[in-house]
C-alpha cells in the first residue's frame, strides 16, 4: 500500500467535506432538536463539521428501528452464508475506501495518517471479513441424554446491541464490538466518541453498499452524558458493549442496574506494566519496543506499557538506549507519512496530559526527557514524548492511567519485587515481560493479573486470540471466536422423543 508524501495528504484534506449526520434506519438524518457539535481537528485546530448531537429521542429512534429489524428477521433469519457474504462485502468495501478511511482517522483524532493505512484500517477490515467467515463456522450442540430424549443446545443472537467506543481507534474498536454482533445476527446501535465519530459515519454508507439492511446497523453520534446515557438506560437495549474509561465503565453497570438489567461488557482502564530483567535477550529491541510500546498512538492506547520496571544491573545502559529512541520520536504533522506520532486528540485531554506531567514533577519524579507542549505555532495539540525516573511507586504518574505519550520507570532487583510492583495496580489489562529464561517467562505469566501477557514482545496480537482484562480494566472479551458468546444466549430444547 502506497504511503504517498505530505503534499498528497493534504490535497485531499482540503478536499474532503463532512455533514456529520447521524445515520438511523437506513438514513442520515440530522438530531430530532437539531444540535450539533464541533468537530476539531487536532492537527491544527481548525472545524471539520458540524455533527449531529443526538439525544434520547434520537437513540429511542435508532433502538427503535433495531428492534423492529430484528423481530422482522431481516437480518438473523438469513442463511448464515448470506450473513456471511455481506459481512465479506463490507470488507472489501472498507479496504476499496482505505486511504479514505485513514484520512478521516488522522484528521478526525490526531493519528498519524501512516499508522491508519497500514494498521486500523486493514485491521479493521480483516475484522469483518473473519467473523464474516466464522457465521457458518460456529456450530450448535446436541447433548448426550437417553435414547427416549433429543436436547438441543443452540446459541441465538440477544436482540439489539448497543456499542459505545473510545475516541483511540475509532473504527477499529467499532469493529471489534459491531463485527461479532453482526455475525450472531444482532441489530447493532452504534455511539462512536464525540471527539472521533466521522468514521463511524461514513462507515455506515458502506455497510448499506454491502447490503446491510436498513436498521440494523445504526449510528447516534453525540455527548456521552446525553447519548451514552440515553443507550445505557434504554429497557429494549439487551446487550451494551463499551470501551473507554474506569469510571464510565462503572456508571454503565448502574444504568443496567437501574433499566433492564440488560448484559454489560467493558474494556475499560489501564496502567501496564513492562518488566526488563538483566538476562533481556536483545537489549537494543527491548528499548526500542519499550518506546513503541507507551509511544505509538501518542500514547493513547489502552494497554501502552506506561509503568516500566528495569533490572538494576541494566538500568543505566537501557534507559540510555530509551530515551535516545524516545528523542527520535518527536510528534509531527499527522499527514506527514514519516511522522512517527501524531496529535492529542483534543485540548482538554492535552491539558490534562500536562497537568499530570507537572502532578510529576511537583511530586518529586525526575524529568528525564520531554514534558513539552511542542508545535504550538500548528494550532494543534501535541506533546513530546515524556519519560520519568520515579523512586517509589505511590507517584501519581505510576499510579494513575495519563492517556498520553507519559512513562513512568523504576528500578527492580529481583522476581518478587518485579512481581509486586506490576500487581500492585487497580488496572489489569496488559503486562510484559522480556528475558531468556523460558521457566521465568512461564512462570511470571501466570502471576501477571492481566487479560494480556506478552513475552519478548509488547501488543502483539491477532484477531484469533481473545482481548480484554480483569480487575478494573473490565471484563469480557473483544476479538476470537469467544467474543460471539457476549452476543448471543444459548437456548436448551428438550424434545421427547418417547411414542
Amino acid at each position: 500500500m502506497e504511503l504517498h508524501n505530505l503534499a498528497y495528504w493534504r490535497s485531499r484534506a482540503e478536499a474532503m467535506r463532512f455533514d456529520g449526520l447521524a445515520y438511523i434506519d437506513g438514513a442520515y438524518t440530522p438530531a430530532t432538536d437539531g444540535a450539533t457539535f464541533a468537530c476539531i481537528s487536532p492537527i491544527d485546530g481548525r472545524k471539520l463539521a458540524d455533527v449531529a448531537a443526538c439525544g434520547e429521542a434520537d437513540v429511542n429512534r435508532a433502538v427503535a428501528a433495531a428492534r423492529r429489524t430484528f423481530e422482522s428477521r431481516v437480518w438473523s433469519g438469513l442463511a448464515p452464508r448470506e450473513r456471511k457474504r455481506r459481512l465479506q462485502r463490507l470488507a472489501a468495501l472498507i479496504e476499496q475506501h482505505a486511504e479514505e478511511l485513514a484520512l478521516i482517522e488522522a484528521l478526525d483524532m490526531g493519528k498519524p495518517v501512516r499508522d491508519a493505512l497500514l494498521f486500523d484500517v486493514p485491521e479493521t477490515a480483516r475484522c469483518y471479513a473473519w467473523y464474516g467467515e466464522a457465521v457458518d463456522q460456529h456450530y450448535d450442540e446436541i447433548a448426550p441424554t437417553h435414547e427416549g430424549a433429543l436436547a438441543t443446545i443452540t446459541r441465538e443472537p440477544l436482540g439489539v446491541v448497543a456499542a459505545v467506543v473510545p475516541w483511540n481507534f475509532p473504527l477499529m474498536m467499532s469493529a471489534w464490538k459491531v463485527a461479532p454482533a453482526l455475525a450472531a445476527g444482532n441489530s447493532v446501535v452504534l455511539k462512536p466518541a464525540e471527539q472521533s465519530s466521522l468514521s463511524a459515519l461514513r462507515l455506515a454508507a458502506l455497510t448499506a453498499e454491502a447490503g446491510i439492511p436498513p436498521g440494523v446497523f445504526n449510528v447516534v453520534p453525540g455527548l456521552g452524558a446525553v447519548a451514552g446515557q440515553a443507550l445505557g438506560l434504554h429497557p429494549d437495549v439487551d446487550c451494551l458493549a463499551f470501551t473507554g474509561s474506569t469510571l464510565t465503565g462503572k456508571r454503565f453497570m448502574r444504568y443496567s442496574a437501574d433499566s433492564n438489567l440488560k448484559r454489560v461488557w467493558l474494556e475499560c482502564g489501564g496502567k501496564s506494566p513492562h518488566i526488563i530483567f538483566d538476562d533481556c535477550p536483545d537489549l537494543d529491541r527491548a528499548a526500542l519496543v519499550a518506546a513503541q510500546a507507551i509511544f505509538v498512538n501518542q500514547g493513547e492506547v489502552c494497554i501502552a506499557g506506561s509503568r516500566l520496571y528495569v533490572q538494576e544491573g541494566i538500568y543505566d545502559a537501557f534507559m540510555e538506549r530509551l530515551t535516545a529512541h524516545a528523542q527520535a520520536m518527536a510528534p509531527g504533522d499527522p499527514l506527514d507519512p514519516e511522522a512517527p506520532m501524531g496529535a492529542i486528540v483534543d485540548e482538554r485531554q492535552m491539558q490534562g496530559v500536562l497537568a499530570r506531567i507537572e502532578a510529576g514533577v511537583r511530586e518529586g519524579a525526575r524529568l528525564r526527557t520531554g514534558g513539552q507542549r511542542v508545535r504550538n505555532e500548528t494550532g494543534g495539540y501535541y506533546i513530546e514524548p515524556t519519560i520519568f525516573d520515579c523512586a517509589t511507586q505511590d507517584l501519581s504518574v505510576v499510579r494513575e492511567e495519563i492517556f498520553g505519550p507519559v512513562l513512568a520507570v523504576q528500578r527492580f532487583a529481583t522476581e518478587e519485587d518485579a512481581i509486586r510492583l506490576a500487581n500492585d495496580s487497580v488496572y489489569g489489562l496488559g503486562a510484559g515481560l522480556w528475558t531468556s529464561s523460558v521457566g521465568r517467562a512461564h512462570r511470571l505469566s501466570r502471576r501477571m493479573r492481566a487479560g494480556l501477557v506478552w513475552v519478548n514482545c509488547y501488543a502483539d496480537g491477532d484477531i484469533t486470540v481473545p482481548f480484554g482484562g480483569v480487575k478494573q480494566s473490565g471484563f469480557g472479551r473483544d476479538k476470537s471466536l469467544h467474543a460471539l458468546e457476549k452476543y448471543s444466549d444459548l437456548k436448551t430444547t428438550w424434545i421427547d422423543l418417547r411414542d
